[in-house]
């Protein structure tokens, strides 16, 4: 795999992180509008020229998921919201 879609699965990781999270969280508060606007966002970073891409702007994104599922960290420890993956036992 080269080093662009390298790039681009790496985004492509965070924003269905971020869209896990929030299918999780909009259960309880319902907030449509900000769905939608992962999915647009998904839809473009499918549409992008991974050529303008730079390790740098994916290490932004990575670090920008990381301060999002940071904000939420709180919340899904105190057991306010449910789990966003479910566990597998072996």
């Amino acid at each position: 795999m080269d080093q662009k879609n390298k790039y681009r699965l790496r985004v492509q990781n965070c924003i269905w992180t971020i869209i896990d999270v929030h299918k999780t969280i909009w259960d309880e508060y319902e907030n449509r509008d900000f769905f939608s606007q992962f999915e647009k966002l998904e839809e473009t970073i499918e549409n992008l020229d991974m050529a303008d891409v730079s390790e740098i702007d994916v290490l932004m994104v990575e670090q920008t998921t990381n301060d999002i599922l940071g904000e939420f960290q709180s919340l899904f420890e105190a057991g306010e919201l449910k789990n966003v993956y479910e566990l597998q036992e072996s």
